[in-house]
């Protein structure tokens, strides 16, 4: 009778045992997979700002050279070309623009996002050299706050 009851106890321990480890072993699993799918969508997000960083900084520089063109002693390259690119270069921001609204749950950053690429598309509608000059000063000022912003969040 003792050797069943001590059979008995060591079948329930091991049973035991091997209970306990796969509980471990299954919350060791689900956090390394919460850990894998967070640093995903961090590495993501940090793509996306910074591409989208890029693209305004790029589609500004563009409508700067454009207003120069059209307004100022003009560089040797015709405002229609400066102005199509003006147009690739918008498209581009605006690409990104929409990547960083799907990654990003934040409505502040996606509204500042947004304002930050109205702000540098308004460069292009200045009519003197100062109020260039101002907007220039604002948009450069503003993709800094936004990719301090986006920091944030990653």
């Amino acid at each position: 009778m003792e050797t069943i009851i001590a059979s008995g106890i060591a079948v329930l321990g091991t049973l035991l045992g091997s209970g306990i480890t796969l509980a471990f072993q299954q919350r060791t699993v689900d956090r390394s997979h919460r850990f894998t799918r967070r640093e995903k969508l961090r590495q993501e997000r940090l793509d996306a700002y910074s591409a989208y960083a890029g693209a305004l900084i790029n589609y500004r520089r563009c409508l700067v050279h454009l207003w120069f063109c059209e307004h100022e002693q003009p560089p040797p390259e015709e405002p229609d070309a400066v102005r199509i690119r003006a147009y690739d270069l918008r498209s581009s921001a605006q690409e990104a623009l929409f990547r960083v609204q799907m990654l990003t749950d934040d409505e502040e950053l996606n509204e500042a996002a947004e304002n930050v690429l109205a702000d540098v598309t308004a460069l292009a509608r200045t009519d003197t050299r100062t109020e260039l000059d101002d907007a220039r000063v604002r948009t450069r000022d503003d993709i800094s706050r936004l990719v301090r912003e986006a920091k944030q969040h990653l």
